[in-house]
């Protein structure tokens, strides 16, 4: 007789919601984890990473507030006392975690786990934080293990703690460094070098394409450049990586581009490459569950290749964004208990909190034009918002993207001032299938910067009010 209706291995932001929510449905649920309730999420990415850009961002508004008829002298700031704010607010939401584990009658297991092959699902055995092992059984065992920061070794792109960082240790330095060199231009990067920027950290940003942030928009890409180099951020677009090692106090990383070497030095070196999904070393192998590039393969409703074994989150492939693992850990939980749900493959907003923010979901322009579909585009710039202007964040716009045979809205671009927060709207519009009609017959509430988005909407048909 299995121990558990469910085992939930990881307990990030999918572990635990899924977890959470086979509880609620009647489950017996144990979730196993290794290190901290909550996942890289919760204590080493998101939400650490938003209380320190929350902080950058108060300090550097401090030399705008003459265009607000205002005035403050000898301004400084306490380094340390940031990085401690930002490890408190994720201790906080670490106890939350614990909280919810408790209060939905989750038992934790804290231990390294890897599956051996069992009856109705793979059996999991727990290396024991406290010492020892323990075998358990479920009728069904969700993988939610995750990933980490990618490591290039071979060019000594691998973070030594002290010079060479990857998120971890960008997060928590022992001092604040005068000059960074960061490694990729996603989310990750961005994030970093925007907050080490508002402290006033000299930062180079190095990557590989030749535009940043190259999942995004080409249009919001080339917007948010120009923003950045604005604020001080230098680029080194179109660049390979040949070497990257310490030098005295610092580092040096050498990059090529269109054959021509080059050699550039910093204090410090952030790694934000990519992930690598935590599949190794727990049995995966050995149960024949079926890979790709490294990453676990799942159906519609995150179920592998193996009877009783299903993969949410990061370790299940892209997007990596904790809202994904958050849904297909949802969608997972209520599948094995046996409820009829919606299709898991829901739109998934991107967001990067820099400054600007930058928020997108759905087709790009140039993904339409590759699919040689016919598209209605629609841009609407903040400097003529009413609400922007009032609050002197003018720099930005919103775009949007519309199926020129169906009206259907198909995709939603935005970089400005707390555009993350405007997203969902059109998130939402996909989801439902909205047309044009639809999100033109909206009435968007005044004087809201959201207003921005429903002038975009009419541009795309010629009917803009306030352009």
């Amino acid at each position: 007789m299995a121990d558990f209706d469910l085992i939930v291995i990881g307990s990030g932001p999918g572990g635990y919601v899924a977890a959470i929510r086979a509880s609620q449905l009647g489950q017996k649920v144990a979730i196993v984890e290794r290190e901290s309730l909550g996942g890289i999420c919760l204590n080493w990415g998101c939400i650490p990473t938003k209380a320190l850009l929350k902080s950058g961002e108060k300090f550097e508004s401090l030399s705008h507030l003459k265009e607000y008829g205002l005035s403050a002298s000898g301004a400084t700031f306490d380094f340390d006392a940031i990085i401690q704010r930002s490890r408190g607010v994720a201790a906080t939401m670490n106890k939350g975690v614990a909280f919810l584990m408790k209060k939905n009658k989750i038992e934790v297991i804290e231990g390294s786990a890897k599956l051996e092959k069992g009856a109705a699902a793979p059996k999991v055995v727990i290396a024991l934080k406290a010492g020892g092992s323990r075998t358990v059984e479920a009728k069904a065992v969700i993988l939610a293990v995750g990933a980490r920061a990618r490591a290039i070794p071979q060019i000594g792109l691998e973070a030594d703690g002290d010079r060479i960082w990857a998120y971890r240790e960008a997060l928590a330095p022992r001092t604040m460094p005068a000059s960074i060199i960061v490694i990729g231009s996603g989310a990750i990067g961005i994030e970093f070098g925007s907050f080490y920027r508002a402290l006033g950290a000299e930062v180079t940003v190095v990557e590989a394409v030749d535009r940043i942030m190259p999942v995004e928009d080409e249009e919001v890409s080339k917007a948010a450049q120009k923003s950045f180099e604005k604020r001080g951020i230098k680029f080194r677009l179109g660049c390979k990586v040949t070497k990257v090692s310490r030098a005295g106090k610092g580092v040096q990383v050498a990059i090529e581009k269109d054959g021509k070497a080059e050699t550039l030095e910093a204090e410090v070196c952030i790694s934000a490459v990519g992930i690598t999904a935590n599949t190794d070393g727990i049995g995966l192998e050995a149960l024949g569950v079926n890979m790709d590039r490294g990453h676990i393969t799942i159906d519609g409703h995150c179920a592998t290749n193996v009877k009783g074994l299903y993969a949410i989150g990061d370790c299940a492939g892209a997007p990596w964004l904790a809202h994904k693992a958050s849904h297909e850990g949802i969608h997972a939980a209520e599948y094995i208990a046996g409820y009829k749900t919606p299709n898991v493959h829901s739109p998934i907003a991107g967001c990067t909190y820099a400054q600007p923010q930058v928020a997108s979901v759905g087709i790009t322009e140039q993904g339409a034009r590759e699919a040689k579909r016919e598209v209605r585009i629609g841009r609407f710039p903040f400097r003529v918002n009413g609400k922007a202007v009032a609050a002197g964040e003018v720099d930005g716009f919103v775009k949007v993207i519309f199926d020129a045979k169906t009206g259907a809205l198909i995709g939603a671009h935005m970089i400005g001032h707390e555009v993350t927060e405007m997203i969902q709207g059109y998130v939402t519009a996909i989801t439902m299938e909205a047309t044009e009609e639809d999100i033109h017959g909206i009435v968007y509430p005044h004087p809201t910067m959201s207003e921005a988005m429903h002038e975009a909407a009419l541009d795309a048909y010629g009917r803009t009010i306030h352009l």
